[in-house]
C-alpha cells in the first residue's frame, strides 16, 4: 500500500474511532427524575448544539478525504451549498431529478409534494452536498479541483456535471439533536457504484462531528429499492416517530427510519430491543467507515485495491 493511501485510511479510521469513543463516554445512564431547571438547561444545550451546527457552512472542510470519490469507472468530487444561495440552474436540476426519481413513488400525491419540496429546498436551513462528475480525468487533477476553493454558485461548466445531491438539515426530534436527511438523489447512471453508501457514511460523520445524536430520514414504502438500501445495507431502523408506530394499524405511505449514535437516542428514537449490544452497533458503523476508507484509498492509487 502506498504511503498516501495509508495516510488516508489511518486519518479517517482514527477520526471515526474518536467519534465512537466520545459517544460511548457520553452514554452513561442518567437519573430519569430531572428538575425543571435541569430540563431547561438540557433544552438550552440542545438548541446551542443545533445553532453551532447550522453556523458551520462548509462541512466538507472537516473531511477533505471525502471531497473526491473514484470507483467502478465513476470519478466525482463533492461541494457544499446552503439552500438560500442556490443558483437557478442548480434549483432546476434539483427539481428535475426529484421528479424523475420520486414521481412514481409518490403517485397521485406527487403534484402537492412537489410544491412542498420546491419551497423547502431554498430554505436558509437547508444544507446540500452536490456531486460533480469529471470523466476521464487524472485523480490528482480532481484532487486539486476539490481543494482549490469554492467557485461561483451554479458554475456547472467549471465544476463538472452534476450527477447527485444530498439535502439535509440539523433539527430537534424528541428533544434530541439530529441530522435529518431530506433527500438523497442520484442519477440512474451513477447508481450501483457505491456512491450512495459513500454519501451516507459522510452524512453520518458530519452528524457526529456536529454533535448530532442520530441521523433520521423518511422513505416512501413504494420505493422498495430505497427501503432495502437503508434497512438492509445501511442498517437503519424504523423509528418510534414513524406513523406506523405512533398509531398501530394506521395505513401510511412512508416510514421514518433512523440510526442513533448513543444509548439515550437509541432508547428514544429506535424501534429496537434496548438490550441490543451497543458494541455491535458501533462496530457496524466503524465497519462502514473502513469500507469507505478502502474506496477513498483506491481513488488515490487505483491499483492499491481491487475495487
Amino acid at each position: 500500500m502506498h504511503s498516501r493511501t495509508e495516510e488516508i485510511v489511518l486519518q479517517t479510521t482514527m477520526e471515526a474511532e474518536k467519534m465512537v469513543e466520545s459517544n460511548k463516554k457520553s452514554d452513561n445512564t442518567r437519573d430519569n427524575k430531572m428538575t425543571r431547571k435541569e430540563i431547561l438547561e438540557k433544552k438550552k444545550k440542545v438548541q446551542e448544539i443545533i445553532k453551532a451546527a447550522v453556523s458551520h457552512k462548509y462541512p466538507l472542510s472537516s473531511f477533505p478525504t471525502f471531497r473526491h470519490y473514484n470507483n467502478k469507472g465513476l470519478s466525482v468530487y463533492l461541494d457544499s451549498e446552503c439552500g438560500d444561495s442556490l443558483s437557478s440552474p442548480i434549483k432546476q436540476y434539483i427539481q428535475n431529478l426529484l421528479k424523475l426519481n420520486m414521481e412514481v413513488a409518490f403517485g397521485m400525491e406527487w403534484p402537492e409534494e412537489e410544491k412542498v419540496k420546491r419551497r423547502v429546498m431554498v430554505s436558509s436551513e437547508a444544507r446540500y452536498i452536490f456531486v460533480y462528475e469529471i470523466s476521464n480525468v487524472d485523480t490528482n487533477i480532481m484532487f486539486k479541483l476539490s481543494h482549490k476553493g469554492r467557485s461561483t454558485a451554479g458554475g456547472m461548466d467549471d465544476k463538472g456535471q452534476l450527477v447527485a445531491f444530498v439535502h439535509y438539515r440539523f433539527t430537534i426530534e424528541e428533544e434530541i439533536p439530529v441530522l435529518y436527511v431530506y433527500e438523497l438523489q442520484l442519477e440512474h447512471r451513477v447508481q450501483g457504484k457505491g456512491l450512495g453508501k459513500f454519501l451516507m457514511v459522510l452524512i453520518e460523520l458530519i452528524a457526529q462531528k456536529s454533535k448530532m445524536r442520530a441521523v433520521v430520514l423518511t422513505v416512501q414504502k413504494a420505493n422498495m429499492i430505497a427501503m432495502n438500501f437503508y434497512r438492509n445495507k445501511l442498517r437503519y431502523l424504523i423509528s418510534t416517530m414513524s406513523p406506523s408506530q405512533l398509531q398501530m394499524g394506521l395505513k401510511t405511505n412512508y416510514e421514518i427510519l433512523c440510526k442513533s449514535f448513543d444509548y439515550e437516542a437509541k432508547a428514544v428514537l429506535e424501534l429496537d430491543d434496548i438490550e441490543t449490544c451497543e458494541e455491535d452497533h458501533h462496530c457496524l458503523y466503524v465497519h462502514d467507515v473502513l469500507y469507505i476508507c478502502l474506496l477513498i484509498a483506491a481513488s488515490v492509487h487505483r491499483d492499491a485495491f481491487p475495487v
